[in-house]
């Protein structure tokens, strides 16, 4: 009797740790799907409010400014690198002097 006793509150324990994860794990879910649903409603109002011309101009405007200061300085062709990747600088030259030298 007293090991049925026993075995009785360990799985009335059981059940009630196991009722207690459950309803931890479904009000986590529950603030993870607000969480994302504000979220994507920012994300959709900034982008409604920048439009897409503006983030376009915004993506290209790093690239567009280094195409006019190197144009302006008038040079033919560069290489432009982080300076952590290394270059293999014999190839390089290679192919701009025989891009160079190539019949026409």
């Amino acid at each position: 009797i007293e090991a049925e006793n026993e075995l009785k509150r360990i799985n009335d324990a059981r059940k009630g740790e196991l009722d207690y994860i459950g309803s931890t794990n479904s009000l986590e879910i529950q603030k993870a799907l607000k969480m994302s649903e504000i979220e994507t409603g920012k994300f959709q109002n900034m982008v409604g409010t920048l439009g897409p011309e503006n983030i376009a101009k915004i993506a290209t405007s790093g690239h567009d400014n280094q195409l006019a200061m190197l144009k302006a300085l008038g040079l033919q062709s560069t290489l432009i690198t982080d300076g952590s990747t290394p270059l293999n600088l014999f190839n390089t030259a290679k192919g701009l002097v025989g891009a160079l030298n190539a019949p026409e």
